[in-house]
């Protein structure tokens, strides 16, 4: 099995989660990367209307080769609701270069998951075949990595092409 883990993180709660999982997969792991400043209260004002207003803002480019992987895992924040925007610009550009193998997404979040993990689907055009979401102050006290290990051994047991 080859799997590689694409994650952002503004704040470094799904980066934690995402080196965990890419960890106990022995996974290849690819961050998103925003080229605007996410710092600071007005960021984070931005960065909530861009989510909500599903704006597209500028990522650096990603020089990977997809098709050597049999499993691909996308993490996101939750940002009102919805997946934290770099990431609706990384799906949006990148959801043709995805070979067809199994997909699974996971997710950090305040609250509720709400329509974050529908509206990856819909941009990437692929249903997942497994979620994985996370409360913020689960993985603040560690209190996931059961929950991750169940998650891990989920992508494991997938068969390698979607049928």
């Amino acid at each position: 099995m080859k799997a590689l883990v694409i994650y952002y993180s503004r704040t470094g709660t799904t980066r934690k989660v995402a080196e965990m999982i890419a960890k106990e997969l022995k996974a290849d792991i690819l961050e998103i990367v925003s080229t605007q400043n996410r710092d600071g209260i007005l960021a984070l004002m931005r960065s909530g209307f861009e989510a909500f207003s599903k704006r597209l803002p500028p990522i650096k480019d990603i020089k990977a080769d997809f098709s050597k992987y049999d499993r691909i895992l996308l993490g996101t924040p939750v940002w009102v609701g919805t997946m934290a925007s770099p990431v609706r610009t990384f799906l949006t550009r990148y959801k043709n270069k995805f070979p067809d193998v199994p997909i699974a997404f996971f997710c950090t979040m305040g609250g509720n998951v709400s329509k974050a993990f529908k509206q990856m689907a819909d941009v990437l055009e692929k249903e997942p075949r497994t979620t994985f979401a996370l409360t913020t102050k689960e993985v603040v006290s560690d209190d996931y990595l059961a929950k991750l290990k169940n998650f891990a051994n989920e992508i494991m047991a997938l068969k390698t092409r979607v049928e």
